[in-house]
């Protein structure tokens, strides 16, 4: 019976723990998958941006910022350091603007989607949005739910903008963490279709 060949496992990424893991190029010219050795494949990268008046104005310190940025560590993303911009539209749409130009996989907002004269998240958001995913912030809405009924009066939205995906998350560190729990394993799929994937 021939002997494996020891090229065949480094081919296919199999790491120190003997996990067999890879990461697919797909390249409609090359004609078929090229598999890229785990330690070889780039992190994807996270933005997190808190609107907040009072943050913005060094009033108050941003908890939800790190919280985000922590929980996103923690599921293996690469995540700058949180951005704090006031509430309003304008503000919102240029803070995303930049996060999508910058390459950004995936970028958050947190705070500013209630009824409130200044919450106006979800107006600066659509501005920059491609596609909205309304089913993403259905289930953002309906995990806090589980825990408060006010979750019901978020308006916030979710779609892509070029080949980011742009989320509004509530404010508060507690709820950033349980949405994200909901929210993070979605996101991988929908920035392989962006990138052509297969449905």
């Amino acid at each position: 019976m021939p002997r494996p060949d020891p090229t065949d496992a480094a081919a296919h990424g199999v790491d120190t723990a003997g996990q067999h893991r890879h990461e697919v190029d797909r390249n409609p010219s090359a004609g078929a998958h090229v598999h890229v050795p785990t330690d070889q494949v780039p992190r994807r990268r996270a933005v997190v941006i808190t609107v907040s008046d009072r943050s913005a104005a060094g009033l108050r310190e941003d908890l939800s910022g790190p919280a985000a940025a922590e929980a996103l560590t923690q599921a293996g993303w690469s995540v700058d350091a949180p951005r704090v911009v006031p509430d309003g539209a304008e503000p919102v749409r240029l803070a995303l603007e930049e996060a999508v130009a910058e390459g950004a996989d995936l970028v958050l907002t947190l705070g500013g989607t209630g009824v409130g004269p200044r919450d106006r998240t979800p107006e600066g958001t659509r501005a920059v949005l491609d596609l909205e995913l309304p089913g993403v912030a259905e289930v953002i809405r309906a995990r806090g739910l589980q825990k408060t009924p006010t979750a019901a009066l978020s308006r916030a939205v979710a779609g892509t903008a070029g080949h980011s995906v742009v989320v509004n998350l509530p404010g508060s560190p507690a709820a950033v963490r349980e949405s994200l729990e909901v929210l993070v394993p979605l996101v991988p799929h929908v920035l392989d279709q962006l990138r052509g994937g297969d449905h």
